[in-house]
C-alpha cells in the first residue's frame, strides 16, 4: 500500500454528448460527494484510501468544452500522469474514453477493457461525428488499443452495433446475461470504463439517458471485486448533476470510485 499512488483526474467535458449536456459538471459533483464526510474512505475490501498518495489531490484537465478541447485531452492527460500513478478519470461524457485510453496505452497498454454500460458505444459514427460519446469503442478497437473488450450491462444494441461487435470480436453481454467469470490471466492488465447508465435508473436518476432494466449497484461491485489482476486505469462517466435527485447518482459514482480504487491498490 505505501507505494501505491492514484490520481483522480477530472475531465469536465460533454461537447460530444447527444440529447442532453450536463456531464461536464460530473467531476465536481463526484469529488464533492466523495470527500464530503457522508461516508468514510474505506473500500469494502478494507483499503483505506485516505492513506493512498494522490487520491485526494485536485486535478482537472484545463481544456475547453468544445471540439478543440477534445483534441487536447490525450496530450493533457499524458502530462498529468506520473510514472507510478494509476489514473481514475471522472467524466465527463463517454467520448473522453478514447483519448484517455490512448494516453494510458502510451506506457501501459491494457490487454483487456471491462466496459459497463447500457449502450455498446460502437457506432462507426453518430450524428455525423466519429468521436461522439456513442462511438469511443469503435475508435479504440480500430486503433488496437486493447486486445480484448468485454461489455457488460448492454440493453440497447441495434443491428449496426451488433455487427460492429462481431467485426471487432467484442464480448458483448446483453442483460440479463452477466458473466460469471471474466477469464482474466495473470498476464492481463485491465482498464475499467464505467458508464453510470449501466445501472437501472432507479439507482441513478442523474444520467442523460434513462434505460430501464439495468444492473444493481451490488451486481457491478461484485464484478469489480473479482478483477484480481493489475488495473492500469479507469473512468467513471456520464453523471449529469442537472438531473440528479438528492445526490443519489453522485453517491453511486463516488462508491464506484472507491471500489475501483480499492482494487487498484490491492492488485
Amino acid at each position: 500500500m505505501p507505494n501505491s499512488q492514484i490520481s483522480l483526474i477530472g475531465v469536465p467535458f460533454d461537447a460530444k454528448s447527444s440529447f442532453l449536456t450536463g456531464p461536464a459538471e460530473g467531476p465536481h459533483a463526484i469529488r464533492q460527494t466523495l470527500f464530503s464526510g457522508v461516508s468514510n474512505l474505506y473500500s469494502e475490501i478494507g483499503v483505506d484510501l485516505d492513506n493512498v498518495d494522490g487520491f485526494k489531490d485536485l486535478i482537472d484537465l484545463k481544456i475547453d468544452n468544445s471540439d478543440d478541447g477534445y483534441i487536447q485531452i490525450e496530450k493533457e492527460v499524458a502530462e498529468e500522469l506520473s510514472d507510478n500513478a494509476i489514473p481514475i478519470f471522472l467524466g465527463g461524457d463517454h467520448s473522453i474514453t478514447y483519448p484517455l485510453v490512448k494516453a494510458v496505452a502510451r506506457s501501459k497498454k491494457p490487454t483487456t477493457i471491462v466496459h459497463f454500460d447500457a449502450h455498446p458505444d460502437l457506432y462507426h459514427e453518430f450524428e455525423d461525428d466519429r468521436f461522439s460519446h456513442a462511438c469511443p469503442f469503435a475508435r479504440i478497437m480500430e486503433d488496437s488499443l486493447t486486445d480484448r473488450l468485454i461489455q457488460i450491462g448492454i440493453r440497447t444494441a441495434n443491428d449496426h452495433q451488433r455487427q460492429q461487435a462481431e467485426k471487432f470480436g467484442v464480448e458483448l453481454y446483453q442483460l440479463p446475461e452477466i458473466p460469471a467469470n471474466l477469464g482474466l490471466s495473470s498476464d492481463d492488465k485491465v482498464y475499467i470504463s464505467l458508464d453510470l447508465d449501466v445501472f437501472d435508473p432507479a439507482f441513478v436518476p442523474g444520467i442523460s439517458h434513462h434505460e430501464p432494466g439495468g444492473m444493481s449497484v451490488r451486481d457491478v461491485i461484485s464484478i469489480i471485486h473479482k478483477i484480481n489482476v493489475p488495473i492500469v486505469g479507469a473512468d467513471v462517466v456520464e453523471l449529469n448533476p442537472k438531473r440528479d435527485i438528492n445526490g443519489m447518482t453522485a453517491t453511486v459514482a463516488a462508491k464506484m470510485v472507491k471500489e475501483i480504487a480499492g482494487k487498484m491498490v490491492e492488485n
